[in-house]
């Protein structure tokens, strides 16, 4: 089959989690003998960032960690219809401009034979309904969401014709434990700064925990003000800026903690709904300590997979518990693995697509031979 995904980015993963799980599925797919090629804008936000900060090199990059995917970009001059016409399944992205989504619509009513699927990773539709609204989805087949949180709210609405619950996931192929490395540190954390929307929770979870235990450790992530960087320096961790997300899994293996600190609109707004990198953190096999929020949906098991801390005060005890007690380490950072292995990975959210497809009539599915069945 022959897919193609809007993105708003595949070769940057700058400020942009969401490419994470975008590559993963796409990579998945490769694997299983499908055609797919990734579509972003030439002067994206996030590559636009990437290229800025690190240069030519982080394309490089990209080519060299992902040597499946390819990656188009497109301008104003893009004919985005002739693309599609030749496409099986068209999956867009919620940060793909307005116009364009609809674009993409018009060309699915006027005879494309594809199927046409809108896919929402963020928290606008409870936070900036406005925007999600001005969204023409007339013609598209389905809407992809990544919780049910977010899955309500678009039925609640009358967005989209049929929405479905499509969590992220990790992309075991990429995050995975790290063989062959002793952690010499306590803790790393990686996460954007971003718009103040967890400013008081890094500091509560991340800053003030460190400083009173003397923990040494890491910080990766971008956009932090000059009064942030101060803050993490005074608590004794490194800020070591950007890391690429094929260098995570080696992060992870050089500390014994980290942890987990959603954005505020989603803790608050759309419960269940965890980020990405609490999937890959324990796809690799390190211990992990989160603030609040709400597992409505079972994703994981709390007290087994990983702690909850309702405050700083718990944060503190967790962290002094997992660093001093190696036989709970182990525990924790096994089950981890044991759930992202059996319930989240790409794999299994490729299965979930094809039985999204299949829901939408697309008339290919029925050749694809699912992944437990192709692995016999």
């Amino acid at each position: 089959m022959d897919f193609q995904f809007y993105t708003h980015s595949a070769v940057s993963d700058w400020n942009h989690g969401n490419a994470h799980f975008q590559r993963g599925i796409m990579r998945e797919l490769v694997a299983r003998g499908h055609h797919v090629i990734a579509l972003e804008p030439a002067d994206g936000w996030s590559r636009s960032n990437l290229l800025a900060e690190q240069g030519r090199f982080a394309i490089e990059r990209f080519r060299k960690d992902f040597p499946e995917l390819m990656p188009v970009t497109y301008d104003a001059s893009f004919d985005h219809e002739a693309w599609v016409a030749d496409a099986d399944v068209v999956i867009v992205h919620e940060w793909t401009e307005p116009d364009l989504v609809a674009r993409i619509g018009r060309a699915r009513a006027n005879g494309g034979d594809f199927t046409l699927l809108f896919h929402d990773t963020h928290h606008r539709a409870v936070s900036a309904t406005q925007a999600i609204l001005a969204l023409d989805l007339e013609h598209y087949d389905g809407v992809l969401v990544f919780g049910e949180a977010l899955r309500d709210g678009y039925l609640r609405a009358g967005w989209g014709k049929r929405v479905f619950t499509w969590h992220e996931a990790a992309d075991n192929r990429l995050v995975k434990p790290s063989s062959g490395i002793h952690p010499g540190s306590d803790l790393i954390w990686i996460g954007n700064w971003g718009d103040d929307e967890r400013s008081a929770e890094i500091t509560e979870f991340l800053i003030e925990p460190a400083r009173e235990l003397g923990l040494s450790g890491t910080v990766h992530g971008v956009r932090y003000p000059p009064e942030a960087l101060a803050a993490v320096a005074d608590a004794g961790l490194r800020y070591e800026g950007w890391i690429a997300n094929a260098d995570v899994p080696k992060a992870f293996a050089h500390h014994r903690v980290t942890m987990h600190i959603p954005r505020r609109p989603y803790r608050e707004s759309l419960p269940g709904i965890p980020t990405i990198r609490m999937f890959e953190a324990l796809a690799c096999g390190i211990p992990l300590v989160s603030a609040p929020w709400s597992d409505a949906e079972g994703l994981f098991r709390a007290g087994q997979d990983f702690l909850f801390a309702r405050d700083g005060a718990e944060m503190r005890q967790h962290l002094r518990d997992i660093l001093n007690d190696p036989e709970l380490a182990r525990s924790l950072a096994a089950s981890g693995i044991e759930t992202i292995l059996a319930r989240h990975t790409c794999r299994h959210r490729a299965d979930e697509l094809f039985d999204v497809l299949a829901r939408c009539g697309n008339r290919h599915v029925a050749k694809e031979i699912p992944a437990k069945e192709a692995a016999a």
